[in-house]
């Protein structure tokens, strides 16, 4: 397979962390497994080949579709050829392009054309290469682009200080909001309360080592769990280990054997 990531221009970063390309060119025919882990960002994708992709039901997803936080695992299959394009977007996104509260599509997928009335897939769907796609894609989206405002930029602070690993305590601080107030916003800017998404944001820390094979850990082991464990403010391994299996859907040391990941939270799966 094929992979490709492409950064989108100075105007859409605030909202758009990066575009990406899967493709499977091979002509031999085979299910392959795909397991979607919680990464704490909502996305879209863009199908090639509509029918290319079901989900673990066996349903087929909409040719170009958008999907909020996700807080467990699933899993996506596809049989044979396919080229995917795909947006991560920022954690508030789906608020700033498309007006709705996040929380609609909280570990839901939704066609784009069921939401809002475009062209766009049509577009898509022409004679275009990757370059082209991502243009197209670009200038939809700065058409999208909503007046931010308070509330917006409160919760983009504190996604981003959640991330850098500062306590909720902290934040309602620098913020002068309350808890309540806190949990309300994220709700409706992010789509999971802001205690979820610290998990999220601590195991996808935690999973940065378990990906690196160069980690400073001692003895340069990235499955070294009870420091990865430690580093991440996890009561212990064991407490690592289920918070694991919780978002992934499995052990470290099986994820580290089984999981081919080109697109990052999207591992195809060997078992």
């Amino acid at each position: 397979m094929n992979y490709l990531q492409i950064q989108p221009i100075e105007p859409l970063r605030k909202y758009i962390r990066y575009f990406w390309v899967l493709e499977n060119d091979s002509c031999y025919r085979s299910q392959k497994s795909f397991k979607i882990i919680p990464d704490g960002l909502p996305g879209l994708i863009f199908q090639d080949n509509p029918k290319a992709f079901c989900d673990q039901d066996d349903q087929e997803l909409p040719q170009m579709f958008l999907y909020g936080q996700t807080t467990r695992h699933t899993v996506h299959k596809s049989d044979g050829k396919f080229r995917n394009l795909g947006i991560y977007f920022q954690p508030t996104a789906l608020k700033s392009f498309f007006g709705i509260d996040a929380n609609e599509l909280t570990d839901r997928h939704i066609g784009i054309n069921d939401l809002i009335e475009t062209d766009v897939t049509g577009l898509l769907s022409g004679n275009c290469s990757i370059g082209q796609q991502v243009e197209l894609l670009t200038d939809f989206f700065l058409k999208r682009i909503n007046q931010k405002n308070t509330n917006l930029e409160k919760v983009d602070f504190a996604t981003t200080q959640i991330q850098k690993g500062y306590s909720l305590k902290n934040i309602q601080t620098d913020l002068k909001i309350s808890e309540r107030s806190l949990e309300r916003y994220f709700k409706q800017y992010v789509g999971i309360s802001p205690k979820l998404y610290a998990r999220i944001s601590r195991f996808q820390s935690a999973l940065a080592y378990i990906r690196n094979p160069n980690a400073n850990l001692s003895g340069g082991k990235p499955n070294h769990l009870t420091e990865i464990a430690y580093r991440n403010d996890y009561f212990d391994q064991s407490h690592f280990i289920r918070d694991f299996n919780e978002f992934a859907g499995t052990s470290p040391k099986h994820f580290i054997l089984q999981a081919n990941e080109q697109v990052a939270n999207f591992p195809e799966w060997k078992g």
